[in-house]
């Protein structure tokens, strides 16, 4: 019989949510804003960031 191993990776979780939040805070985003970062937060820290046309 074969042992199964298990294994957690709650760091690049922990990661994501630290990322997500500090969108949140750092861009002064709405609740639902918020929400929909959830899923493209990434989005956001982009629009935020980019340079400006020339």
């Amino acid at each position: 019989m074969e042992k199964i191993s298990i294994e957690q990776h709650s760091a690049v979780g922990l990661l994501w949510v630290a990322g997500w939040l500090f969108t949140i805070g750092f861009l002064d985003l709405s609740f639902w804003q918020g929400v929909f970062g959830l899923l493209i937060w990434p989005y956001y820290l982009g629009v935020e960031f980019r340079l400006p046309a020339l």
